[in-house]
């Protein structure tokens, strides 16, 4: 829902400086609870956790309410780091349960199955806003969302936070192949903070801090300068569903590469990584194509942009065709970023805690990307600029993701190096085993 509401471009507001800000403040915490988000849940569990944090997230689209009724931007800019909280420790829980649950040769139909799930999200939120505004017509001026979208997806994040106080506790579940998927130690806030720091000098992890930085910058240009800007607000709608839809057939798709046993985990890897590196380019270079088109959106609802033609809408397919096809595409190739990062992370470990730690850490670093993408936004930045650092960006992440890439082995640890004695004793002195 998160994710549908702010690829309408400024979360369904025309004036995207708002929403920047918010999201400048959800991605400043993001980085903080992102790395610190895998000691939490190790020491918290999955359940509560889930269902707290998802919480914030309601809260964040309930502020757009108050907003549209007084104009005013202070609380939707307060739930931001408050937000970025929950997401934090929310993502961490999520990746350890995608990366762990699995054996390794289902990795990547796991990771395929969560993103159908989190993107069926998407589309559901791209609906509401398209069935609300249909009727608008083509119009030419682009409005914001009503209370009734806002609402609609405040109750639809209540509900999904509260499913997850249906889950069952990590050690209860068991894989197909009868094997536990928590090997579980004792554990408590100096070891986990001590496993923290150890991420920042493991020199695994610090490769993935490029392609980490890159994954979510883009989301701020694609979501604002491009579909906020260009289109109409139903057709904005539109874009979005579509967009996650591609996300949700793009990841079941590469799953396929990602689990291929007859080819070596290193040689999947490398055929994955090549491909990214293709559909990438190609979308930042049709990107710039579209972008030397136009230098502006909307600034107001009484605007429009300087595209040729002005807003484009549904209604028009000699116009709208060509630019609703690309941000499809820049859908799918996200998904193929996502999953191959999750696919990397999760054949350096089987160790459930030392994941949910990983994608924390994956996480934060992400939210750093994305905390100077939505100021770039904010302050201004040309349009063409903002395109020019996310091509450099991706560029400048190939080759530290290659190196990590071709060290990768057929079979992952299952459970990390024990810790010493003393961070394994319990608060009665006894020494803590495996579950």
């Amino acid at each position: 829902m998160f994710n549908a509401l702010n690829a309408m471009g400024g979360a369904g507001q025309i004036d995207r400086t708002t929403s920047n800000n918010a999201n400048t403040g959800v991605y400043c915490t993001f980085i903080i609870f992102g790395v610190l988000g895998g000691a939490i849940v190790n020491l918290l569990g999955i359940r509560w956790t889930i269902f707290v944090s998802g919480l914030t997230y309601a809260l964040y689209s309930s502020s757009y309410i108050s907003y549209n009724h007084t104009s005013s931007g202070t609380f939707t800019i307060a739930t931001g780091p408050i937000l970025g909280i929950g997401a934090g420790i929310l993502w961490s829980a999520q990746g350890m349960v995608m990366m762990s649950y699995p054996v390794e040769s289902q990795k990547g139909k796991y990771i395929s199955i969560f993103w159908v799930i989190f993107n069926l999200g998407g589309v559901i939120g791209g609906i509401v806003p398209f069935v609300v505004n249909y009727s608008q017509g083509k119009g030419n001026k682009a409005t914001q969302l009503p209370d009734s979208c806002y609402t609609a997806f405040v109750c639809l994040q209540a509900l999904g936070s509260m499913s997850a106080l249906c889950l069952a506790p990590p050690q209860r579940v068991i894989r197909d192949d009868g094997s536990h998927v928590v090997l579980m130690r004792y554990t408590n806030v100096r070891y986990e903070m001590m496993e923290i720091l150890k991420l920042f000098v493991n020199p695994w992890i610090l490769l993935l801090i490029p392609i980490s930085l890159a994954s979510n910058f883009f989301y701020t240009y694609q979501y604002g300068p491009y579909n906020g800007a260009l289109f109409t607000l139903r057709t904005r709608g539109l874009n979005s569903m579509l967009y996650w839809a591609a996300q949700m057939a793009a990841a079941y798709a590469i799953s396929f590469l990602h689990d291929r046993e007859s080819l070596s985990r290193k040689h999947r890897g490398l055929l994955s990584l090549g491909l990214m590196a293709i559909l990438c380019n190609a979308m930042w270079a049709l990107t710039m194509v579209m972008q030397l088109r136009y230098t502006r959106g909307a600034i107001d609802e009484n605007s429009s942009n300087d595209y040729p033609g002005g807003l484009i809408d549904l209604t028009e397919p000699s116009r709208a065709v060509g630019p609703i096809l690309l941000y499809i595409y820049m859908g799918a190739v996200d998904a193929h970023v996502q999953s191959f990062a999750y696919w990397l992370i999760g054949t350096m470990t089987n160790d459930s805690q030392m994941l949910a730690r990983y994608a924390g850490f994956y996480k934060g670093i992400q939210s750093l990307g994305a905390t100077i993408a939505w100021q770039l936004d904010a302050q201004n930045v040309s349009l063409m600029g903002q395109v020019i650092v996310n091509w450099v960006l991706l560029v400048f992440a190939l080759p530290f993701t290659y190196y990590l890439t071709s060290r990768i082995k057929d079979h992952a640890d299952e459970s990390i190096e024990q810790p010493a004695d003393d961070w394994l004793m319990r608060a009665d002195g006894s020494k803590s085993d495996y579950i």
